[in-house]
Order: C-alpha cells, then structure tokens, then sequence
C-alpha cells in the first residue's frame, strides 16, 4: 500500500486499453484514492463503467482543457472532495488526423495550435491549477513518445508537441521543485491503444519495436503504469525533470 491515505486526479481515461486506465489500476492497488477527469458526454460512459466496476465512488469530472472555466472548477470540486492532492497524471493529447498524414511541413496553422494547446500547453495549465492543492509536496507525471526526439513516419505534428511537452517537464520541474513537487515524463514504447490509431502505419511500427527492442516485444499498458506508481511514491522522491523509457529498451538502439 504505497499509496496509502494519498490522493491523485488522472487525466485522459479513454477505455480499459488506455495507458491512463492501467495507470489508475497500478495507483488504486496501492491505495491512493483517485478521481477522474474526462472530455464530454462520449467519454463519459467509458469512465463511469470502468470505476463503478472497479473503483467505486471515484469523483469523475467533465474537463476539457481548452476551457478554462472548466479547468478551474474540476479543480475546485477536487479541493473540496479531497481537501489536497498529492498526485496528478497528465495523459492527454489530441492532432487532427490530417495532420498526422502526408508530410510535416503542410500542417496548417490551426492543426498546429490545436496541438500543441491540447497534447503540451495543457500540463503546465493543469499543473498550475494544481499545484496550490499539493500542500505536502507532490508528483506530477505526464506522457510522452520517442517521437519527441526521432522521426517516426506519420507521428508529425504530435512529434513536435510531444517535444515542447518534455521540455515543458524540465521547465515545470524547476519552478516547482522549492515545493517539493516532482515533474516527470514517461516516454512509453507504441501500444494498441484508441489514441495511438489514428497513427498510420502503427501496426508496423509496433512490429518493427518488438523486433528491434532489446527485450524482443512490446511494452504493456500495466507497466507504464507500474512506473506511474513508482514516480508517484517516496521510492523516487529524488527524481524530477526527467523523462523515464519504458519501451523494453528500444531507445538505446542504433542500426
């Protein structure tokens, strides 16, 4: 029970395939109390089965961080449901699909703001929001791809916002650490999730990761999760700033 009398909000629920579900799975067994944040009526229904099953009880929030209205007040019910926060996953991001086609260079303007606010600004606006609950101190935990750094075929424009993400993690880090408050990244290898669909040529992106991978396969969603958890305890209270592999080793390959 790592997580023992902690409390945590999870952005970015879409289905039980979702990284951020396993990721509410990994903290929940260890004890922390969770709420949900969700984007509209659509996603709702998915959030609402998942925790009735399996965590009962859950406060689940409507929030769609292009509005700051609605960034305020999920945060303002959080404070008065839990009365502080100790961790928040940040596991959101949005490209329109035309933008994830064809060449980087024709993303027009609006598909690259769109990006950009919803898949980078949005950490620091949610940390922001955040931060005045983590009274105690605190762990922030956002994901990210290899595409930040790399060129994967298709990835585009969300290559380029997964980059200000993890650069916005260093930033964030800085401002914060006088809090004790940690800003990590986990930078997970592909998996089938409903997000990463509309990726084209995911399938052989997935293969070509479990052939080159130095432990021959594919990361499961259960083990991003799993380093959620650690990220979010004592056992890493010395680690902020960083973004975190979890790709079976993919990253460290060269030809």
């Amino acid at each position: 029970m790592m997580l023992e009398n902690k409390t945590g909000i999870i952005f970015g629920v879409a289905n039980k395939r979702s990284i951020a579900w396993a990721t509410a799975r990994a903290l929940h067994e260890a004890g922390a109390r969770l709420a949900f944040a969700y984007q509209g009526e659509r996603l709702k229904e998915n959030v609402e089965k998942l925790t009735n099953d399996e965590m009962p009880g859950s406060p689940l929030l409507s929030c769609d961080v292009t509005k700051q209205e609605e960034v305020d007040e999920t945060f303002r019910r959080v404070g008065e449901e839990f009365g502080r926060l100790d961790f928040l996953i940040h596991s959101i991001a949005f490209a329109p699909r035309e933008a994830l086609e064809g060449e980087y260079m024709k993303v027009d303007r609006d598909a690259f703001l769109s990006s950009l606010e919803v898949s980078a600004y949005s950490l620091t606006q949610l940390t922001r929001a955040a931060a005045p609950l983590m009274t105690d101190g605190g762990s922030i935990v956002t994901m990210t791809f290899h595409g930040a750094e790399k060129v994967y075929q298709g990835y585009n424009i969300m290559g380029v916002a997964k980059a200000a993400l993890e650069s916005s993690v260093r930033y964030l880090a800085v401002d914060l650490g006088s809090r004790n408050i940690r800003v990590n990244a986990i930078s997970a290898g592909p998996i089938q999730t409903l997000a990463a669909r509309g990726v084209s040529g995911l399938s052989s992106m997935l293969k070509h990761h479990a052939e080159r991978a130095p432990l021959k396969r594919n990361v499961e969603p259960r083990e991003v999760g799993n380093t959620v958890l650690f990220l979010c305890s004592s056992l890493s209270s010395g680690i902020t700033g960083e973004t975190i592999y979890v790709d079976c080793g993919y990253n460290v390959m060269g030809i």
